[in-house]
């Protein structure tokens, strides 16, 4: 992928350099716990990332003291991930007001090393990449990238660049009303409902990163030889069949929270190949 092309983004926040703060060794009840629980659910957050973040609060961790660079980060990997980012505020900046009628506010992203705080709790690195809508910001420690090509069966920068676009969408999804609404939707059904709707948003997502790629595309022809593939790989690597198959042996699809490799290659390439938002509607199909 040719992203020397992109400009560079000044939303990028680098926390590598500093540790927000390991997991406490303990301190909350099993009472708050379970309220933790319930409001991640409710949020649609993964609840691990509040537990710790209450724990760390409640003194089992250390903080973060020094405020960290805002800006484009001097190494290549930051540099890139600054440069897909900037592309994407592009992007979405024509693209939303265009065939939504909503203004794109720009989110920030987050670069950590192991664990952070964040708006929705305590950011770590096996939590993976994810968006905090309470505070529109994207948690990302690079190292998943090497996760990606050591475990997942994906790698490659435009593999990596999926994965961010993959973020962006949620910040999308946010502000175009749709990740509030499936949160009133998975706190009025059960748990089964709630993970159906976590897939149509998961699936949505994969498609709106198409559609930064469909549009990145047109106007920088970015895309060299392999990088679809790159994409579709990854997308495969990271369904729910797939992870659930490796890593239990078994797969239960009722639990399924982001959709099977079919699924999100599926939707990626309809984004890619539509270039509208409006394809993207998963919730209709």
């Amino acid at each position: 992928m040719r992203w020397d092309k992109f400009r560079t983004s000044r939303n990028v926040e680098d926390r590598r350099g500093q540790r927000g703060g390991g997991r406490a060794a303990g301190g909350l009840g099993i009472g708050a716990v379970l309220i933790l629980g319930i409001v991640g659910y409710a949020l649609g957050i993964d609840p691990r990332i509040l537990i710790q973040g209450a724990e760390m609060a409640s003194g089992g961790g250390s903080a973060v003291t020094q405020p960290a660079p805002v800006g484009t980060p001097d190494d290549e990997t930051g540099r890139f991930v600054a440069a897909v980012l900037g592309n994407t505020e592009d992007v979405f900046r024509q693209i939303l007001p265009a065939q939504t009628n909503v203004a794109y506010a720009e989110p920030r992203l987050t670069l950590f090393a192991a664990g952070t705080r964040s708006g929705c709790g305590f950011a770590q690195s096996a939590t993976g990449p994810f968006y905090c809508p309470l505070d529109q910001t994207i948690y990302l420690d690079t190292s998943f990238f090497a996760e990606m090509d050591s475990r997942l069966g994906g790698g490659g920068d435009f593999a990596y660049a999926y994965v961010i676009a993959h973020e962006v969408a949620h910040h999308v999804q946010n502000l175009i009303g749709v990740l509030p609404k499936v949160r009133e939707a998975q706190r009025a059904g059960s748990q089964a409902e709630a993970n159906a709707l976590s897939v149509r948003v998961e699936l949505m997502a994969d498609c709106i990163a198409g559609v930064w790629a469909h549009h990145a595309d047109a106007r920088w022809s970015v895309l060299e030889d392999g990088d679809i593939e790159q994409a579709l790989s990854t997308a495969a690597a990271i369904g729910d069949d797939r992870l659930q198959g490796a890593g239990q042996g078994q797969v239960v699809p009722d639990s399924f929270t982001h959709g099977t490799s079919e699924q999100r290659m599926t939707w990626f390439k309809t984004g890619l190949a539509k270039g509208g938002l409006d394809e993207c509607d998963t919730f209709a199909r």
